[in-house]
């Protein structure tokens, strides 16, 4: 039995220090799928019709498909394709990053397309290779224009990381659930996980606000 009770309100803190294990799998995915759906947008965008069909075939998968789906995907099938065992851990961060991947891709993509064309034919003009242009000229440009959709990713994978609850992650959601579970009552218990959610998605977009900020003033 869990100690919830001594003292009184000990649950609530029991619940709050999931919040440690939420942003542990949000960050985590979410700096993976930026990785991930930086690789995949170069894909689409350069001309090697093998890449470019790929990874379309990967976004449209992931974006077609239910996260929980691909959770389930991840932490039943892959150890029956493979023959070993997955940890929940492993688990949820190999499927939130291959479906944040997916999203960054696309956002990504619509900033380097933001870009004003001109700067494209100068750079081929000064033979600068594709490369470097992208990491020099045009990435740090679209930075700026994609920041409050990659915030508005990050929001997304701290909500949808209660998902992991399913596997017996003890995240925000899983704790208000064996509260729940141990007081006959819902109410109270999701009431102090939703308060944690909220508090981290709006310390999230306050410090985008700030890194914007910063940004737009360094320009």
């Amino acid at each position: 039995m869990i100690e919830f009770f001594l003292p009184e309100y000990k649950w609530v803190f029991y619940i709050v220090n999931g919040t440690l294990v939420t942003l542990q799998y949000s960050l985590l995915a979410v700096f993976f799928g930026l990785c991930l759906g930086l690789m995949l947008a170069l894909a689409v965008l350069g001309s090697n019709f093998y890449l470019r069909f790929l990874a379309y075939s990967y976004i449209s998968v992931i974006r077609g498909t239910p996260l929980l789906l691909q959770l389930s995907i991840v932490y039943y099938l892959l150890p029956v394709v493979t023959g070993y065992n997955i940890s929940v851990f492993a688990a949820g961060i190999l499927a939130f990053s291959v479906n944040s991947g997916a999203y960054v891709a696309e956002i990504i993509r619509s900033g380097i397309q933001s870009i004003d064309k001109g700067q494209f034919d100068a750079a081929k003009a000064l033979s600068i290779p594709y490369w470097r242009m992208m990491l020099d000229i045009i990435l740090p440009q679209a930075l700026r224009n994609i920041l409050p959709a990659l915030v508005n990713e990050v929001v997304n994978m701290v909500k949808e990381s209660a998902l992991i609850a399913t596997l017996g992650e003890v995240d925000i959601m899983r704790r208000a659930q064996l509260v729940a579970a141990e007081q006959y009552s819902y109410f109270a218990p999701l009431l102090v996980a939703a308060a944690c959610y909220y508090i981290i998605i709006q310390v999230l977009s306050l410090l985008a606000m700030f890194l914007e900020r910063k940004l737009r003033d360094n320009h």
